[in-house]
């Protein structure tokens, strides 16, 4: 059985996979932490994210790395929707995502193109979604528990514009499928949000 769990930044789609995945048993793989590694990288290595060169140069990087805790920050969110755009990053991490996506049986896997690109076959397909002003504030208490200090105005001009750049991309645009089911967590509590996740996969198993 694999899953796939698409959104936006903040949606409460890592939350839902990580739940669908203790669940069901199966392995979970946060696709968003790739290309967080990516930008990361790139950066570190001194290169520009929105050179496509430089962002692909990035996509070498080890397992090891998935671990920082800096993939986690803000900087790094939108450093990953930068290098995202680029079909030569896409299609490097395209086999990573794959492999895991078809392992004996099965996964769940959350991002922005698994129903669409990395797994078109799977058992079911949620598109989790929000208002930009509940993931805004979402994102601002997790920031706040972190140390970081941004305010909700700036977090919100941010998830909007890799908004635009995820909906408007050529390569893999963040965009539902057209057989996944909407999952709108705005006035859902985490609990809640589990729930109503795990209702939408039996149905679709049914």
């Amino acid at each position: 059985m694999i899953i796939a769990v698409d959104g936006p930044t903040a949606s409460g789609k890592g939350t839902v996979a990580k739940a669908l995945a203790t669940h069901y048993g199966l392995p979970h793989l946060d696709t968003g932490l790739l290309y967080r590694a990516v930008g990361w990288q790139c950066a570190r290595n001194g290169g520009n994210p929105d050179d496509p060169a430089a962002a692909f140069a990035a996509t070498s990087f080890t397992d090891a790395l998935l671990v920082e805790d800096e993939l986690r920050s803000e900087a790094t969110g939108g450093l990953a929707s930068r290098v995202s755009v680029h079909p030569a990053v896409r299609q490097a991490l395209f086999d990573r995502q794959r492999a895991f996506a078809l392992q004996a049986g099965g996964a769940v896997l959350d991002g922005r193109d698994i129903g669409t690109v990395i797994a078109p076959e799977a058992t079911a397909k949620l598109f989790v979604t929000a208002s930009v002003e509940a993931r805004a504030e979402r994102r601002w208490k997790e920031m706040q528990g972190r140390g970081e200090d941004h305010s909700l105005a700036t977090i919100e001009d941010d998830l909007r514009r890799r908004d635009e750049r995820d909906r408007t991309r050529a390569e893999a645009p963040l965009l539902p499928a057209a057989d996944a089911v909407i999952l709108d967590t705005s006035a859902l509590d985490r609990a809640a949000a589990i729930s109503a996740a795990i209702a939408l996969v039996e149905q679709a198993r049914r």
